[in-house]
């Protein structure tokens, strides 16, 4: 996804990425590996299930998803 001229197809996993670093880890006093996976695997899921997304007005992805009825995501 981040082949040469291609800068636009990372722009979304930038995205993502920021918001893990400003919402969690930034925030956790991180000590080893273990609490770092245990800190974002619970991040991940309040990401996708409890955080409202702008892009699905103001719906979790987990909200959007189902709301399309077909397994798409309604726009």
């Amino acid at each position: 996804m981040d082949g040469r001229g291609r800068c636009i197809d990372n722009i979304f996993i930038e995205g993502l990425w920021r918001s893990l670093k400003q919402e969690a880890i930034y925030l956790e006093e991180i000590q080893d590996g273990f609490y770092a996976r245990y800190a974002i695997s619970n991040w991940m899921v309040f990401y996708n299930t409890a955080r409202p997304h702008s892009s699905h007005e103001f719906r979790t992805p987990r909200e959007a998803y189902w709301a399309g009825g077909n397994g798409k995501i309604s726009a």
